[in-house]
């Protein structure tokens, strides 16, 4: 049987394209903001892109901080997606405001502190450790490219926290995994191979 996915539907991010990705892959997959749904469903992707407060606005909207955080308590998988891993966290800081993340984990949302914003395009990733997302997937070079569009950045409060990183103006939080939650800064749905077994890993993985 085909794993179920939610897409949590809070007016941000890549909705079609996660959804493509995930079906692709083989997941049933309902775009929803449906408490219900997102609660049982076999695994919640979260995507999310523009800025981290207005994100955090629309999750609130929709109840999504509260199903994420039920979601925690009941061991049950999520994957963020670019700002949408980024508002699992404790807080972002834009043009000198913070606001409050989902605190699922501590950590700090900030500006990239580099030459040219925002970072678009490939970068390699570097594994710091294992994880079940990153299983078979190829560890030379050639087989880890990701494709990043964002200006700002987690400082992990934890380093047990980092899966893999990047460099971009300094090291990149690239994947963080704890427990049941996963989070990518680059987009997995255009990541072509190596997004797409990254997805399929997330869909096998039993935390």
């Amino acid at each position: 049987m085909s794993p179920r996915v939610v897409v949590l539907d809070y007016g941000s991010g890549n909705l079609r394209s996660a959804q493509r990705a995930l079906e692709r892959v083989g997941a049933q997959v309902a775009v929803t903001a449906d408490p219900d749904a997102a609660l049982d469903c076999d695994g919640l992707a979260v995507p999310g892109v523009g800025a981290f407060a207005a994100c955090m606005a629309g999750l609130r909207a929709v109840g999504g901080d509260k199903l994420i955080a039920r979601r925690l308590d009941l061991g049950r998988s999520v994957l963020g997606i670019c700002v949408g891993m980024q508002v699992l966290f404790a807080a972002g800081v834009e043009h000198g405001v913070q606001s409050d993340g989902c605190g699922a984990w501590p950590g700090t949302v900030e500006r990239l502190d580099a030459g040219v914003l925002p970072h678009m395009g490939w970068n390699t990733l570097s594994p710091q450790r294992e994880h079940p997302v990153l299983a078979d997937i190829e560890t030379g070079e050639s087989g880890r490219h990701a494709y990043f569009v964002h200006s700002y950045a987690l400082n992990v409060a934890q380093r047990a926290d980092l899966v893999a990183g990047a460099e971009y103006g300094g090291p990149l939080t690239a994947i963080v995994g704890r427990d049941n939650i996963v989070g990518t800064q680059f987009h997995p749905e255009k990541s072509q191979k190596l997004g797409l077994a990254l997805i399929a890993n997330f869909l096998t993985w039993k935390p």
